[in-house]
């Protein structure tokens, strides 16, 4: 089967990207310096660059060419429901979970009304840092409710508390509805992540939902800022 003349174009480009030949925030040869730089047709360089730009290496701007994105920063889906477990078996990197601290508590006034719960209830607190190629860059504070999971381990929490959830209790996680703010970082943070020289955080709070539409799991997950890139993808509808 022929190869597409673009395909070799795109692939030497993007390894240009990937290794910093080509760096975030600048701009990539027009397509007629690039289509005389690989001895080929404008159009061809075209839909290289067009493919580029669909697989997010760069931003076409119009009056300013191609601009080269920051591909170090990881794709972490708005719209979908995900472990942290099912982000990493896509990142292609080496991840790990440390848990530092695991423990039932009764419900204070805030948390019972983000909960939708009375302060008679009891709530598994969890925080955990997690690990990408040796850098602790997410925090994730989860507050579960005890009447909905009787039962929490260490050994759960580093592995998959939504696996446990689903395929151990045999209930059915629906939906989640979230919020997203840059704050500054908390003491906390600077505890429990390699900020560096970061003051602040994306925080991205969970309200996750049953089936049966009970709330069940409030969680506050804290990103360190230059790695990682919230995506969604959006449909048009007309009215």
């Amino acid at each position: 089967m022929r190869q597409n003349k673009f395909v070799p174009i795109y692939n030497d480009l993007q390894d240009k990207i990937q290794n910093n030949i080509y760096e975030p925030g600048l701009k990539l040869p027009s397509e007629n310096e690039l289509a005389l730089q690989y001895n080929t047709s404008r159009e061809t360089t075209r839909k290289a660059l067009n493919l580029l730009a669909q697989n997010g290496f760069i931003q076409k701007v119009q009056g300013k060419g191609s601009i080269v994105l920051d591909v170090n920063k990881m794709n972490f889906p708005v719209s979908g429901l995900v472990s942290f477990k099912e982000v990493a078996r896509n990142l292609g990197k080496e991840v790990k979970t440390n848990v530092h601290e695991l423990s039932l508590q009764q419900l204070n006034e805030g948390l019972s009304q983000m909960l939708q719960a009375t302060i008679d209830d009891q709530v598994w607190c969890v925080v955990r840092s997690r690990e990408i190629d040796g850098e602790k860059v997410i925090l994730d504070k989860d507050y579960l409710l005890q009447k909905k999971i009787p039962r929490l381990t260490r050994e759960v929490c580093e592995h998959s508390i939504y696996d446990y959830i689903e395929n151990e209790l045999n209930l059915t996680i629906s939906f989640a509805k979230k919020e997203i703010t840059v704050e500054n970082a908390s003491l906390q943070d600077e505890e429990l992540l390699d900020l560096g020289d970061h003051k602040h955080v994306v925080l991205v709070k969970n309200f996750v939902y049953l089936d049966d539409a009970t709330l069940f799991q409030y969680t506050e997950s804290r990103h360190r800022l230059d790695k990682f890139r919230f995506v969604d993808f959006a449909r048009r509808s007309r009215g």
